[in-house]
């Protein structure tokens, strides 16, 4: 896998999204917020690359985490926009800098 070309081909697929248009795939679970701090298309690369130690660490550390129901109100209630990339089954957002 040529790590470059797939870290471009993420990054033009990051786009801002509305909450509120992601609110099923929450339902569904497969939403994972990806937090502050972290850069959300490295993240999108070891998901695709299936990196499990790397992700795994990530998730013990809480950096990426499938979001909670708690989050997922705080959002809805600031009709947040967020920042999402698609690497299925999973949503990866982060919140806007």
């Amino acid at each position: 896998m040529n790590t470059n070309i797939d870290r471009e081909s993420l990054n033009f697929k990051t786009a801002q999204i509305q909450w509120t248009a992601l609110q099923r795939f929450f339902a569904a679970g497969s939403v994972i917020h990806v937090t502050d701090g972290m850069d959300l298309v490295e993240v999108a690369c070891q998901f695709v690359a299936d990196n499990k130690p790397v992700v795994q660490q990530w998730l013990t550390e809480k950096k990426v985490m499938v979001v909670a129901d708690e989050q997922a109100r705080e959002w809805l209630e600031q009709d947040a926009t967020l920042w999402a990339v698609v690497v299925a089954p999973w949503v990866l957002v982060q919140g806007r800098r």
